[in-house]
């Protein structure tokens, strides 16, 4: 038996393994992200449903999903919905930076951190009620 090929065979397997932990690790980060958001958490095992649940808990609507599917606006729609769930979260604008080019680490972070979700109310979005009563004269 050819030594190399044995060492080629186990550092593949040793690789398998390796990447089969970063994958089940990253969509149980991704599944507190979404538990955290009122979302679905097994929604993170569906492809192309859990990007329609990122877009949900980013504020933004749900039929952005189509714009995934247009080359090179894909990418724009993604900033931007990172930029949302960052917001969502209260986290900076440098946070969001880091959930586009380092997912692996900052979706963790959100996840497994003690981020709280705010949503529309830090977003800007629709004025919340005020639940104390109102005065009577």
């Amino acid at each position: 038996m050819d030594t190399s090929s044995a060492f080629g065979t186990g550092s593949s397997i040793i690789m398998g393994i390796i990447w089969l932990a970063v994958v089940i690790f990253l969509i149980a980060s991704l599944w507190k992200v979404f538990t955290k958001a009122g979302q679905p958490g097994w929604g993170s095992l569906i492809p192309i449903y859990n990007t329609y649940l990122l877009l949900k808990v980013a504020g933004k609507p749900g039929w952005w999903l189509i714009l995934f599917f247009i080359p090179l606006v894909n990418l724009i729609i993604g900033i931007i919905m990172m930029l949302g769930i960052a917001e969502n979260f209260g986290k900076s604008t440098g946070f969001a930076v880091g959930l586009i080019l380092i997912p692996i680490v900052f979706i963790p972070i959100l996840g497994f951190g003690d981020a709280k979700y705010v949503g529309e109310a830090v977003t800007g979005g629709a004025i919340q009620p005020d639940s104390t009563p109102p005065v009577q004269e």
